[in-house]
């Protein structure tokens, strides 16, 4: 059981960050503009600038991976309508987060209709661009009591530092039921020193001593790039993190189809294979059990390994 616990999907990236714009380029759909340089967005095969649920489904049936968490992004632009239709399309391989626009004010009617009329089972927040919001303003405040009172998900990237830790500290208080995914593994990393001895990404990891907040790898493989394949120290980061809470408050996320411009989807996972820093039974745990229970996924589809030509 392989479960992908954070991934991205949009039909057409035409958006913009702090003033500046990201679109796809033409005519290499793969290529977009990103914070003014053009940038290699999507693998080079993909050229219409669609990543499609299709798409995604292939490269999980040839990786093995029976279901995935879709989250949103700001910079990837508002995918609320396209992954409705893919939740209600797909019900058994997807979860999908709704995304409102927390920068404006007003931002909690638009969740409402998302999660209570669209049928969303939760909200994406990337906290790391909320420039200046703070998540226990009112609004916020009044948006996680709701989502507790209904059993719905937050998933949520913290900022760099204390201010936003202490803050979801304080959500959790103050709402103890509500379901929680911090992402990118507390964003490890590696800063001058590792992110195992920098007392903020330990505070960030250990909110997943609370019964309902886990946390995801999501990108595991992009922060630890300039390494590369197979990635000893991402793999160190996530036997700290566990040794910190427990390999059963931890996800496998591979942050797809960013990851896969330089590596394959397989590659975003069984590099944890490689490494004797955690048992057969603790990759099993992260790479889906933990996944599987945390979200309520239930049958999943047999995807026996299919030999490549190359073999």
């Amino acid at each position: 059981m392989i479960i992908d616990a954070h991934s991205h999907l949009w039909l057409r990236q035409d958006t913009s960050w702090n003033g500046q714009p990201i679109r796809t380029l033409q005519p290499n759909g793969s290529r977009s503009l990103f914070l003014g340089e053009e940038r290699q967005m999507l693998p080079p095969f993909m050229t219409d600038g669609r990543n499609t649920a299709e798409v995604f489904l292939s490269n999980m049936d040839y990786a093995q991976v029976g279901a995935a968490v879709v989250v949103q992004e700001f910079i990837d632009g508002f995918q609320n309508d396209y992954l409705h239709m893919v939740q209600q399309r797909y019900p058994d391989r997807f979860f999908c987060y709704a995304m409102a626009d927390y920068m404006q004010d007003g931002f909690y009617e638009q969740a409402l209709h998302l999660l209570a009329v669209d049928g969303f089972r939760g909200m994406a927040i990337p906290g790391h661009r909320l420039q200046g919001r703070r998540l226990t303003d009112p609004e916020m405040m009044r948006l996680f009591r709701l989502m507790e009172a209904n059993g719905w998900y937050l998933s949520i990237t913290l900022a760099d530092g204390p201010q936003q830790v202490a803050e979801l500290r304080e959500v959790i208080a103050e709402c103890p039921q509500l379901r929680v995914a911090i992402g990118h593994l507390g964003m490890a990393d590696p800063p001058a020193t590792p992110p195992w001895e920098n007392p903020d990404w330990r505070a960030q990891i250990l909110l997943a001593r609370h019964e309902h907040v886990m946390v995801e790898s999501g990108g595991i493989t992009w922060l630890y790039n300039s390494e590369f394949y197979p990635f000893p120290s991402a793999v160190r980061a996530i036997r700290e993190a566990a040794d910190l809470v427990g390999m059963d408050k931890l996800m496998w996320g591979s942050d797809y189809p960013r990851t896969i411009t330089a590596i394959t989807y397989r590659m975003s996972y069984d590099f944890l294979g490689r490494s004797t820093l955690l048992s057969a039974d603790e990759q099993a745990a992260f790479l889906g059990q933990n996944a599987a229970r945390f979200y309520g996924f239930g049958h999943l589809p047999e995807l026996p390994y299919v030999k490549n030509m190359s073999e």
